[in-house]
């Protein structure tokens, strides 16, 4: 049956992306939408869907040194003060507690967008001296950021994320830390998501309030869009100036640390459904689908089917396959529908004709193709498949997101690029005003610095000598 006919309740992917991404979040039960506006009330299909992102990650960040940690929610608004350009950057999205426990507070407090300023704070009462560096810590926590236009997962007033804070004796080390988690997120996007991404250094108009650097990595979802996913920040010495961490150092002086952060959030499965979804509806990568292996019995009235069912499904899980039978009591149909628009990696159909041949039917959500195959050694044989296919999605994101970059040298090219739903290189000279101009003419932005500019080239905006070359690109 076409999947156009098959899933009505989806809007096209092609004629409103959209209203297919809101309609793909809430029909598949990944989010519902919070009594407060601009919160979203995760669901259990779309909380474990974190979760697996969630033990992936924490798993590599142990493996680079960071420890995990816990820090509060409240923060006095005058730690906002103590970094101009942070409290700046922050100030319009700040959501405020001006009253507890029936009486007015002494002093506002903020609910955490971002914890530099209460981190700031409690490294420098931990740390002394050279011996105590370098500190590397995350969280996993909440952030509320009070956002004028939202959308589940991508734009949220309340959100879930993990934030990496350190400290370090040097400039070098420091640096090389910012540049080490970019790295370490750059692998979990595309060995864990399947989502390839371009990595840089921000413009200075793009970069982080309070950072010397910030590092961007950014996706390409199937409307040409970019998605920004995850950031890393060269602090240097601006918070640990404003929050005096410092330390003794092996010459006997007291010297200010260089401080790093690195976040990413609940952001990143809008980008698994964007990089990856159809027209069906999701399409998830089997390391963190919720269930990899859904198995559908077919005449489960007749006896012994849903028997060999549930043993399939055994032995899958002894293997470490997150599978699951649906004996719900609908048509296999209906079924086929809706594991397909939840976006189950591997569908399993087992009927009396199957027992009789010792053969399962495999469907393949990624391709929407069948196979059959052998009961014998089946667990063996799915987690091959499974394997396959996470290549498969990532071959065919990076299939996808090549054939859609492409150059310009000119203001109009740059607005012709991104019409056509493409990133744009284009050659730049450095300064705020030809970035703000792409902006005003083609809602475009600088998503991240590609490259440095080879001497003789002009900017595409003012023609001035560049000096580097810029990915431009429309984003979330």
């Amino acid at each position: 049956m076409d999947g156009k006919q098959f899933v009505t309740q989806i809007a096209d992917i092609n004629d409103n992306f959209a209203q297919w991404y809101t309609d793909v979040v809430l029909k598949t039960e990944l989010v519902d939408y919070g009594p407060v506006k601009g919160t979203m009330v995760i669901r259990p299909y779309g909380y474990a869907i974190w979760e697996n992102i969630q033990k992936d990650m924490d798993a590599r960040f142990k493996a680079a040194g960071s420890k995990n940690a816990y820090f509060p929610l409240l923060i006095p608004m005058s730690f906002f003060t103590k970094e101009a350009e942070h409290v700046e950057g922050f100030a319009p999205e700040v959501a405020v507690v001006t009253h507890a426990g029936g009486a007015k507070l002494e002093e506002p407090l903020a609910i955490r967008p971002t914890s530099e300023t209460v981190i700031g704070t409690m490294y420098a009462k931990w740390i002394q001296s050279y011996r105590d560096l370098p500190v590397i810590m995350n969280q996993w926590c909440n952030v509320m950021r009070w956002e004028k236009t939202t959308r589940p997962f991508l734009r949220t007033s309340e959100f879930l994320w993990q934030e990496g804070h350190t400290v370090h004796a040097s400039e070098d080390e420091a640096m090389e830390e910012t540049i080490k988690m970019l790295n370490v997120y750059k692998e979990f996007f595309e060995e864990t998501l399947a989502i390839p991404v371009f990595t840089g250094r921000k413009t200075d108009k793009e970069k982080f309030a309070g950072a010397v650097a910030t590092f961007g990595l950014e996706a390409m979802m199937l409307d040409g869009k970019s998605l920004q996913i995850g950031t890393s920040h060269y602090l240097g010495q601006n918070f640990s100036k404003a929050f005096d961490i410092k330390f003794l150092d092996k010459d006997s002086t007291q010297k200010f640390g260089y401080t790093t952060s690195w976040g990413t959030s609940t952001r990143m499965i809008g980008g698994i459904i964007m990089a990856h979804g159809d027209q069906r509806g999701l399409v998830l990568p089997p390391k963190i689908a919720p269930v990899q292996v859904v198995i559908v019995p077919i005449a489960a009235h007749k006896g012994g089917v849903n028997e060999k069912a549930k043993e399939l499904e055994a032995q899958l899980l002894a293997q470490g396959i997150r599978a699951e039978v649906d004996t719900r009591d609908m048509s296999p149909g209906w079924k086929f529908n809706e594991w397909e628009m939840k976006g189950v990696p591997v569908r399993i159909e087992v009927g009396p004709r199957d027992i009789e041949n010792n053969q399962v039917v495999i469907f393949r959500r990624d391709n929407l193709e069948k196979q059959t195959a052998s009961m014998d050694n089946l667990a063996l044989s799915v987690k091959g498949l499974l394997d396959e296919i996470q290549t498969s999605l990532l071959i065919k994101s990076k299939a996808n997101r090549d054939g859609r970059v492409c150059e310009a040298d000119s203001l109009n090219g740059i607005l012709n690029g991104v019409e056509n739903k493409n990133f744009v290189k284009a050659n730049w000279c450095g300064c705020r005003e030809c970035e703000d101009k792409v902006k005003e003419f083609a809602q475009a932005t600088a998503r991240v610095i590609d490259s440095d500019a080879t001497e003789g080239e002009v900017c595409a905006i003012c023609g001035k000598p560049a000096k580097h070359k810029v990915i431009f690109a429309r984003a979330y």
